[in-house]
């Protein structure tokens, strides 16, 4: 049965509950980055995320920038595995020396060597989009972004599902779900946006669905130094245009599965080049062509499949590929890359594309194949035990200690002085303080103490080691936290949500 060119939006079910607070879940699903990037990902350089460096898990946004901030500097590689729903009810900006965040989206900005991988039940980024300015060497997998608003409420990262500006290179998603529920009349704008010369990045094994804009690279006809982009084995379904719409620079789109384009699909213009091998379009309009402008755009096809496509009439400002496509240039691809036949396409994407497929990818011979042996990322870190207080001498009395921005009247010395009477807090809810001396201790024990008349305010917390970035521990309330004696020569206590300001009176350290 044909399926109706009319865009066909789904109503969204509300913003679900906010994860629990809590660090420990199962990593039953796809429990480390799998396979390798691909496509123009894998040039200059490469794009390997924050593979070799910590693993953090994370339920919240607030978290998932807390992992950020906490690195030792803003290119220390971190895996941080999501779990559950972030939103803008569990995300706020977090500060550091290692991160630039914000409350209303994810915020990757001026850093580098990071992934984000959902795990366990999955990962939606629900309302809130996530941003990568200026930063390079990313991974984002397996997650789903839906229903990202630039106007409404709430709003988040100009409407764009997943947004990039400002320099970056080298960026690899794959096995996404990106949707909308409408288009902008109703609030949304792009779900892949690329602009401000961003290079060399791969969009693999995604589900782009139910929106006006699929995507661009490049914001405007004077915007075209963004270039080298890869599209492959993505699903492309009730769509109205732009996938995508291409201002300038080079790109590859293969075996990809495009079906319900209500206006137009590839729109290369202002002179870009695409390779175009190996799609399969149904059920379709104007899947390729350069439209809404007389800056023409040019294209190399192969292989490619036209089920139930119809075609406009040549005008002024809509020059259409077909009805018979032919190549108008070649495009030299530098990458090594293997070709499923168009006939298999809507089946192989159909069964790997998107977020909690199980990270399936295509053998390149029409095959699903499902990841064996993952590479090895480490343990993600575990939530601290509690108990008694521990026995012994307190390493932080005669140390010193530093912090994030603190509450007038109070000092990060006495969270070291050994006296209940003085408190250090933070200038809001949220911040650091650290223990630091000037060679290496080794300490297993932390001890939080709260001043009385504000025990319980502390909620959400990660004990990090400032050498390497390493998340010791995690978890909510004050109180004694173990982990596995490491040696370092700065702590750092990192509130990442509280019920009030916080008042912590002592921060003991025991070996």
């Amino acid at each position: 049965m044909r399926r109706s060119l009319a865009l066909k939006v789904g109503t969204v079910a509300a913003a679900m509950a906010v994860a629990v607070a809590g660090i420990a879940f199962s990593t039953t699903g796809a429990s480390a980055q799998s396979n390798a990037a691909t496509g123009y990902a894998t040039q200059n350089g490469g794009t390997t995320g924050g593979a070799g460096g910590s693993v953090v898990r994370a339920t919240t946004g607030t978290q998932i920038h807390a992992a950020l901030c906490n690195r030792a500097s803003t290119s220390t590689p971190i895996i941080i595995q999501v779990e559950g729903t972030i939103n803008h009810g569990n995300t706020t900006k977090v500060s550091g020396d290692s991160c630039d965040t914000a409350a209303d989206r994810i915020e990757l900005k001026g850093i580098s060597n990071v992934t984000i991988l959902g795990v366990g039940a999955g990962a939606t980024f629900d309302q809130l989009g996530i941003h990568i300015r200026d930063s390079s060497n990313i991974i984002i997998q397996n997650v789903t972004v839906k229903n990202v608003k630039k106007s409404g409420s709430p709003t988040s990262n100009g409407g764009d599902a997943i947004g990039m500006e400002s320099g970056v290179r080298n960026v690899w998603v794959d096995h996404t779900t990106l949707e909308a529920s409408g288009g902008e009349s109703e609030g949304y704008d792009g779900l892949f946006d690329l602009k401000d010369d961003t290079k060399y990045v791969t969009l693999s094994y995604s589900i782009l669905r139910n929106s006006e804009r699929g995507g661009l690279v490049g914001s405007s006809d004077s915007d075209t130094a963004s270039s080298f982009v890869t599209y492959h084995h993505n699903l492309y379904q009730n769509l109205n245009s732009r996938m995508p719409l291409l201002r300038g620079g080079t790109a590859h789109t293969y075996n990809n599965y495009f079906t319900g384009i209500v206006e137009s699909g590839i729109n290369p213009r202002v002179g870009a080049k695409i390779k175009v091998d190996n799609n399969y379009f149904e059920d379709s309009k104007d899947p390729l062509g350069t439209f809404y402008t007389d800056l023409m755009g040019y294209w190399q096809v192969s292989g490619n499949t036209f089920d139930n496509v119809t075609w406009s009439s040549p005008g002024t400002d809509n020059h259409p590929a077909g009805p018979n496509p032919t190549s108008t240039t070649t495009v030299s691809i530098p990458y090594s890359y293997s070709l499923d036949s168009a006939a298999c396409v809507p089946s192989i994407v159909s069964n790997t594309a998107g977020a909690n497929k199980g990270l399936k990818t295509s053998d390149g011979s029409c095959n699903v194949q499902t990841p064996t042996d993952p590479p090895t990322t480490g343990n993600p870190t575990d939530p601290p035990t509690t108990g008694n207080p521990p026995t012994g001498t307190n390493l932080s009395l005669g140390a010193g200690a530093d912090g994030t921005s603190k509450a007038s009247g109070t000092s990060y010395g006495n969270v070291i002085d050994g006296s209940a009477s003085t408190y250090w807090s933070p200038s809001g809810t949220t911040g650091r303080v650290s223990v630091k001396w000037s060679s290496a201790k080794t300490i297993d024990t932390v001890v939080i103490k709260e001043a009385s008349d504000a025990a319980g305010r502390i909620g959400s917390w990660q004990l990090v080691n400032n050498d390497t970035g390493a998340v010791l521990a995690s978890g909510t309330g004050a109180g004694t936290i173990s982990f596995t004696a490491t040696s370092l020569t700065k702590v750092n206590f990192v509130i990442v949500s509280a019920s009030g300001t916080p008042k912590i009176t002592e921060f003991e350290t025991y070996a």
